[in-house]
């Protein structure tokens, strides 16, 4: 199995990783792009000021353009929210979330059965399971509490793409720079987004604080494709 990662640091959690082999982010990993491997964006948050609970939120797969379709989630890619409890930036707790017939399959959080570049679904360690969203969301919720997402929903990335690519590569004709207002390439179009609500005692104590003064949990997301 082999990973793909993307690095951000998050508002009100930190948020870190590291590139291994191709990073992943809105379409520009040749090997994942296309796919649900490939990593678009990754968010995690408290849902409200001194809530018990964390929101992981993973964003799949840009379709950039908004008349194309969104895809589907790939049964061949295991998506892993990786947390580390102890500061030293491997991975002790993973959430797993892997599709089968129209539904997405969570488990954890639990110790990994191995770090770093390899994956195994942790299968005896059930956390719940959704129906995969297509027009109305689909929210279930679990009986400890943890609430499960997956499907469509709108890239919230603002970006003029085209623009962008015609500045960095300027033609003799136009050398004017960025409009004002530019355009969102993104607007419209779709990302497969899986979203974990789950209570903090679920994942221990944090293991950091933020610019804000705020104790965070270091946590970064990766897809590991079955080989």
């Amino acid at each position: 199995m082999r990973k793909s990662t993307k690095t951000i640091i998050g508002a009100g959690l930190l948020v870190v990783a590291t590139g291994i082999f191709v990073a992943a982010d809105h379409i520009d990993a040749p090997d994942s792009m296309g796919t649900t491997a490939d990593i678009a964006d990754y968010f995690a948050f408290e849902p409200a000021a001194g809530s018990d609970n964390t929101v992981f939120l993973v964003d799949l797969q840009s379709d950039v353009l908004p008349e194309l379709a969104y895809g589907t989630f790939d049964e061949d890619v295991l998506t892993e929210i990786n947390i580390d409890t102890d500061d030293d930036l491997v991975e002790d707790l993973v959430i797993q979330a892997i599709p089968r017939d129209g539904r997405m399959y969570f488990f954890g959080p639990v110790a990994p059965s191995s770090t770093g570049l390899s994956s195994q679904v942790a299968t005896d360690s059930p956390l719940g399971n959704v129906e995969i969203s297509v027009g109305t969301a689909i929210v279930e919720t679990t009986a400890n509490g943890v609430s499960l997402f997956a499907g469509p929903r709108q890239d919230p990335f603002y970006f003029d793409f085209f623009r962008f690519n015609e500045v960095v590569a300027p033609s003799p004709e136009d050398n004017s720079g960025f409009n004002n207002p530019g355009m969102d390439t993104f607007d419209g179009a779709n990302t497969m987004t899986i979203a974990v609500e789950i209570p903090n005692s679920l994942l221990g104590e944090t293991t950091a604080t933020n610019v804000l003064g705020i104790p965070v949990y270091k946590t970064w997301v990766t897809t590991n494709r079955r080989q």
